[in-house]
């Protein structure tokens, strides 16, 4: 689900700033609703911490839900403008830090004993659960967060005017780059990366054949093929072909339905707006391939449920947290395909959704088996910012790929270094 339609960010990344818990004391908790009180259930007040999804209808859900749960009073605060990373770690440090927030997984949440061992309520339906999502939230055999939505994220594109070009579903970063120029006329742009070309530093790395860390945890994104496509991406970037400074980000379609893009990278959460304003004249494609070793790629997207180890009721917040994500999967297919299309990482639920088993969400659910990456939990903060730097010094500003990865190379392995030694 994408963030708050007005507000220009990054729904995915929410400030990508190399900022820990401790960065964030100076900062003051915000929202509108402080109190602890209000739900309509008996014993513990909760509070809960959600940032301001843009589809019409998620808070009033979320508040449905919690007011359904009798075993504790829980309130939802709701957080909207375009800090939510660092309003939820301001609060984190206070008295009126939440119990239940959502996140991603994070490394560094974990090593500072923020966020609780969700083990014990996850093992028994831990196989009902996509095995990629549960990696991603697991360190040394404990599970540390309960996924909500799987959030494929690819091209998409107007096969009307794919036809009129004579441009056809690009496979390699060169193609993407040739349909770019045929595409691009005098009022529309072959393609829209987002306003800071960064959403897609993942896929870049990826479709290179590479990846962001080692299985061991060491840096694996520095080769030649990574740096050939920086090349060919600064090459469109100064092509006249890209979109640039767009309205709205690259998390809302609306470049796209207003016709400003031939093709727009978003998310699968976009699809029911794309399909109420272009109808059929919608398709998707992965990231392209980039150089001879490299394979076309999907991100994961997505948000997790965390409860605050810290917090006054650890126990009364995980029961919640079990309740509503793992117990009731009547609300968890709602929340994942009635306010956008999202996957849920429940394979049962996945697999019975009725919503995703045809047309463009059926395609995305399809590419998002065949091509889908997921997060890694020791890519942190600090090495998203360092490789933003990269996209922004090498793609904007014409620097050398080759040094700019070597000097990401070199923070990210500082970072690794304070985290695994």
């Amino acid at each position: 689900m994408s963030a708050s339609s007005n507000m220009n960010w990054d729904r995915r990344n929410v400030l990508r700033a190399a900022m820990g818990l401790a960065a964030a004391g100076g900062l003051a908790a915000c929202g509108s609703n402080t109190g602890r009180g209000g739900g309509s259930g008996s014993g513990k007040n909760l509070v809960q911490y959600f940032h301001a999804y843009g589809e019409a209808g998620v808070e009033q859900a979320v508040k449905r839900y919690a007011k359904a749960y009798k075993d504790a009073n829980v309130t939802t605060r709701w957080i909207t403008g375009n800090n939510f990373e660092q309003k939820l770690f301001a609060a984190l440090l206070t008295d009126n830090a939440p119990d239940v927030f959502e996140f991603h997984p994070q490394i560094q949440l974990i090593k500072s004993g923020q966020v609780a061992d969700l083990t014990d309520i996850i093992e028994p339906v831990k196989d009902d659960f996509n095995q990629a999502d549960i990696k991603s939230h697991t360190v040394d055999g404990k599970i540390y967060g309960v996924r909500m939505i799987d959030d494929p994220q690819f091209f998409f594109y107007r096969p009307s005017m794919f036809e009129k070009a004579k441009v056809k579903v690009p496979t390699t970063l060169e193609e993407l780059i040739e349909a770019a120029d045929k595409l691009t006329t005098s009022k529309v742009k072959g393609v829209y990366f987002g306003n800071e070309i960064t959403p897609v530093q993942h896929n870049l790395i990826w479709s290179a054949g590479a990846d962001t860390l080692t299985a061991d945890n060491k840096p694996a994104f520095n080769t030649d093929a990574v740096a050939d496509g920086l090349k060919q991406l600064r090459g469109l970037f100064t092509s006249g072909n890209m979109l640039l400074g767009a309205p709205t980000d690259w998390w809302d379609p609306s470049a796209f339905t207003q016709g400003l893009t031939a093709i727009q990278w978003c998310g699968m959460w976009a699809m029911p707006v794309m399909q109420k304003a272009l109808g059929d004249d919608i398709g998707i494609f992965p990231f392209p391939k980039v150089g001879s070793a490299g394979k076309e790629s999907v991100y994961n997207g997505g948000w997790s449920m965390f409860v605050n180890a810290k917090g006054k009721n650890v126990e009364a917040a995980k029961e919640y947290v079990k309740w509503l994500w793992i117990d009731q999967k009547e609300y968890q297919e709602d929340f994942a395909t009635s306010y956008g299309f999202h996957i849920p990482p429940r394979t049962s639920l996945a697999q019975s959704a009725d919503k995703l088993k045809s047309g463009l969400p059926a395609e995305g659910v399809k590419l998002f088996n065949e091509f889908g990456h997921f997060d890694n939990i020791g890519w942190t903060q600090a090495m998203i910012a360092s490789f933003n730097d990269v996209i922004a010094n090498s793609v904007r500003k014409n620097g050398d790929p080759k040094a700019q990865l070597a000097a990401c190379e070199k923070k990210v392995d500082a970072e690794l270094k304070k985290l695994f030694g």
